[in-house]
């Protein structure tokens, strides 16, 4: 349980005691419990948006952005900006393209991408009646991306913010991405519609980090993240 509490201190805001990481084997134990935290995320989400179902559509999908965004201290949206300034300053160039994403600063390029990946979300959430089955399949595969993410594509930044993720056994990740996949289709058609919907998107950006890279970075699982939950939620919606 020690990987579970570790999962939940790195990917969200929920406070724990400090106890709870003592005695954490290795940083890499946490990556099979990623899809569990997905679905604790939504779990909260979803409370909110059956406590905000007598609200109007627009305050109830601005109050479970925020929540969301709360929730997970805005760590993707903070890859998905240094992705995205990356990419296009990067010119094509592995080495720039690195140097950039490891810039804190943001440029105008990557508070675009913020900006529309958020208007998406919100848009996406104000067009469903809430509580809906999207606010806990979103969070959840949003992190299954990641297990699958680091099981088959090389990490290239040595010494980066996911270097400890690197070495988890691959039959336990294996075992969690089918156990979120088994818990997805609980959602029923949505749940596969999901499912669809996540795959090519994965196998997307892993295919474009791989040849602008050669692997990913913390900063491009970030991205993956936001944009695996803004395509769910998108096509969910529609």
């Amino acid at each position: 349980m020690r990987g579970w509490f570790a999962a939940i201190g790195f990917l969200t805001r929920i406070p724990l005691p400090a106890r709870a990481f003592d005695g954490a084997s290795s940083p890499s134990a946490q990556l099979a419990w990623y899809p569990a935290v997905g679905l604790l995320i939504g779990g909260l989400l979803w409370c909110l948006g059956w406590l905000l179902s007598g609200a109007s559509p627009l305050l109830a999908a601005a109050l479970l952005l925020v929540a969301w965004v709360a929730l997970t201290g805005a760590l993707h949206l903070d890859g998905l900006a240094d992705s995205a300034d990356a990419w296009v300053g990067g010119l094509g160039d592995r080495e720039r393209t690195l140097a950039i994403m490891k810039d804190p600063r943001s440029g105008p390029i990557g508070v675009t991408a913020i900006v529309l990946v958020l208007l998406l979300k919100f848009a996406a959430l104000a067009s469903v009646p809430q509580p809906s089955a999207m606010l806990w399949v979103a969070p959840l595969l949003g992190r299954a991306v990641l297990t699958a993410a680091f099981m088959t594509t090389p990490y290239v930044r040595s010494g980066g913010l996911g270097s400890g993720l690197v070495g988890e056994s691959r039959a336990v990740c294996a075992v969690a991405l089918l156990l979120a996949a088994i818990v997805t289709l609980f959602a029923g058609w949505h749940g596969l519609r999901a499912i669809i919907v996540a795959a090519p998107v994965f196998a997307w950006w892993r295919w474009t980090c791989m040849r602008r890279l050669g692997g990913m970075t913390g900063d491009t699982c970030g991205a993956l993240t936001e944009f695996t939950e803004a395509a769910l939620l998108v096509a969910l919606a529609l």
